[in-house]
């Protein structure tokens, strides 16, 4: 088992409705058109494919797709979408959970390598995305850039979200180890607040870049968005590309 925290019932089911930005057809349709486009006419592996949000869609294109799961909860609320042949999914961590058959895909989105909070496991991930990949198969993770630039000295929170949707996001953040904690409050339609929260560790992408080349993969592209925007300085996130070499 790994560091990363298991999400809890209550956490599952009010997961889709926390975040309905990333269902918007402007996010999910890019999202879903890049990885079927890298996946090809091959099968596709999921890590934290979580409520199916994007393996669904993914499977809907014609790419065969299996997923990783670490929470039972999370896993129960993708069963009442689609059943186990339309999706398979697997229990499990992402940095060490091993699933039969070769993949042209690996995948990971919406920050969820931070889930793992610490660099080993983090680059026990890239290694098993390797193992997984057949040879020319890319690994795809989507991940974003610590705002660090907005700490002043002796500040250790970034606003991440001001609350307009009732949804109120502060990152706490240690400089030293990496690790970040998302404190979420939610305003109920009773009055009452929701609080939750989530640990992660971040990474840059220099970092991502050395943990690929440690299992064996190369940089193949990296991107602001799903878009295909150029990834700059100043980008907020990145869409990154490994492949595995043909021959080692």
């Amino acid at each position: 088992m790994t560091s990363s925290e298991v999400w809890t019932e209550d956490t599952a089911k009010r997961y889709d409705a926390s975040s309905p930005e990333m269902f918007a057809p402007e996010k999910l349709d890019p999202t879903v058109d890049f990885l079927a486009d890298l996946a090809g006419s091959g099968a596709a592996l999921e890590f934290a494919v979580g409520t199916g949000r994007v393996g669904i869609p993914l499977t809907t294109r014609g790419v065969p797709v299996t997923g990783i799961e670490l929470s039972e909860p999370m896993a129960a609320e993708l069963r009442h979408k689609v059943d186990e042949a339309t999706l398979p999914v697997v229990m499990g961590d992402m940095a060490t959970t091993r699933v039969s058959g070769e993949f042209a895909l690996v995948y990971l989105v919406f920050n969820t390598i931070s889930n793992l909070r610490t660099q080993a496991e983090q680059v026990e991930c890239f290694r098993n995305a390797a193992r997984h990949l057949s040879p020319g198969g890319r690994f795809v993770i989507e991940l974003w850039v610590p705002p660090v630039r907005r700490l002043p000295p002796g500040q250790t929170a970034v606003p991440m979200s001001l609350g307009d949707d009732g949804h109120l996001v502060f990152d706490t953040y240690d400089l030293v180890t990496q690790e970040c904690t998302s404190h979420h409050y939610w305003h109920e339609a009773d009055g009452t607040t929701h609080y939750a929260s989530g640990n992660f560790r971040y990474i840059w992408p220099a970092e991502c870049d050395l943990m690929a080349q440690l299992a064996g993969l190369e940089l193949e592209e990296r991107y602001a968005d799903w878009n295909r925007a150029p990834f700059t300085a100043d980008s907020e996130s990145h869409v990154s590309v490994w492949r595995k070499p043909t021959s080692e």
